[in-house]
């Protein structure tokens, strides 16, 4: 049988083939396993060096200071800043733990940032809310919510939320609009993350540039508005995971329209005792209840007017009723409730519509309140028009104050505030450092 034999050079070419289609591939898939296989450690080296705590504190929060730079230049310096390429993770829900009181505290003053921030808007407003709650958390703000939106109210310029300093607060919300306001509240502290906005601690409209704009990091915008966070470890999530105070404090100049924060609030100094039963044995009877169902109607001889809260009721008085026998609406309103007001009025004083004005507080007739956790039970009432002989029981005096009548006093309403924060800006009062005008940053040049 004859052999054809194989020329040597075609030999060499099957061998050369057969490496290319069979060995090469083979190396390629291990090289790539070994790769895959290196690639989650060396990604977990990369994240724990970025996100490794620094040594050195939180950053400084200064007060809000802005470039002195006209409208288009500032829209144009804004736009060339590129947003982040970093992830942007929603923050996880905030879930408040405190007592009723404390509760209520903190949703009316989220309410207020949110309404005197960004106006009767609902997307503003929930961009509002998501970065207070981040702040709450942050090493670098106070630790409550109303320690948050008030931080630096004491100063006349400068205050974190400018409305606490600048006079905005004096022109009260709409009853519709403050409603809303709190529903958003309310949620966000039950844990509705408005995510678009992530761990954001910062935030200014496109027309003003802040001094610190240039050292945080822009991750998105809502509308006209930029939202940042600090750059590095602080700007991670792990760096929002401080525990929150158990207590909200008492803020004065939200009490036109809030009753949480009126009257010294819940709990206050002392005890007054003016009815049968303890606080305590109040609180232990069985709960009726009183819902909105029955605003209007008449509940043990006393008429509900209107709910301010899940505590707070505000009733008229029964008509030729004895001062002496008002206390007892407690035993119906309050039981089985461990913090409890009433604010009762008569017949031709009772309030028509909430928030309350201070013409409203002026006529208050009485006013109950306890607090089983601090043991406060109080009954006051408006010695003025019905004399006490104890004047502990006495409530304090409050003179109405009239309203300019060529402004506004409902955010929200139709009419134009100069000054107040409307749905389509977050900012109102512009602190022009004391320095010569920023020159306009061409768009090729700006810094990110």
């Amino acid at each position: 049988m004859h052999v054809k034999s194989i020329n040597p050079v075609t030999l060499l070419s099957w061998i050369v083939w057969a490496l290319l289609f069979v060995g090469l591939p083979m190396a390629v898939a291990g090289w790539e396993s070994r790769r895959q296989a290196d690639t989650p450690d060396r990604m977990a080296a990369v994240d724990a060096v970025r996100n490794r705590k620094p040594s050195t504190p939180p950053p400084a929060v200064d007060p809000v200071r802005v470039y002195a730079l006209e409208r288009d230049q500032a829209v144009a310096f804004n736009q060339a800043v590129p947003f982040s390429r970093d992830p942007n993770p929603a923050a996880r829900p905030f879930l408040f733990s405190g007592t009723e009181t404390d509760l209520a505290r903190a949703i009316d003053c989220l309410a207020a940032a949110e309404i005197y921030e960004a106006g009767d808007d609902a997307v503003g407003e929930q961009a509002v809310a998501q970065v207070v709650l981040n702040r709450v958390r942050h090493p670098a703000f106070p630790k409550s919510v109303c320690g948050v939106v008030f931080q630096g109210q004491e100063r006349q310029t400068g205050c974190q939320f400018t409305f606490s300093c600048d006079g905005a607060l004096a022109r009260m919300p709409g009853p519709a609009a403050w409603a809303r306001a709190q529903d958003i509240a309310r949620g966000a502290l039950a844990g509705k993350v408005y995510a678009p906005v992530g761990h954001a601690t910062h935030y200014h409209t496109d027309w003003v540039v802040p001094y610190w704009s240039a050292s945080l990091d822009k991750i998105t915008a809502v509308g006209t508005h930029l939202f940042f966070r600090w750059r590095g470890w602080w700007g991670t999530p792990a760096a929002f995971r401080r525990s929150v105070d158990p207590g909200e404090p008492l803020i004065a100049k939200i009490a036109r329209f809030s009753i949480a924060h009126r009257d010294a609030g819940l709990p206050l100094p002392g005890a007054i005792t003016p009815v049968g039963d303890s606080a305590e044995a109040i609180a232990a009877q069985a709960r009726q209840a009183i819902g909105l169902d029955q605003i209007g109607k008449t509940v043990a001889g006393v008429r509900l007017i209107a709910l301010a809260d899940i505590r707070s009721f505000i009733v008229e008085l029964p008509k030729g009723s004895k001062a002496d026998s008002w206390p007892e609406s407690a035993r119906t309103f309050c039981a089985g409730r461990p913090q409890c007001r009433i604010m009762g009025w008569i017949a031709a004083d009772a309030p028509k519509e909430l928030p309350l004005t201070l013409a409203n507080l002026a006529a208050m007739r009485f006013s109950y309140m306890h607090d089983v956790q601090s043991g406060l039970q109080r009954a006051l009432w408006n010695c003025a028009i019905t004399p006490r002989a104890a004047k502990n029981e006495c409530m304090r005096q409050r003179v109405p104050v009239v309203v300019p009548a060529d402004t506004g006093t409902n955010i929200g309403a139709d009419t134009g505030l100069a000054g107040v924060r409307r749905k389509d800006r977050f900012e109102t009062v512009k602190i022009v450092p004391p320095v010569a005008p920023m020159t306009p940053v061409a768009p090729a040049s700006a810094n990110p």
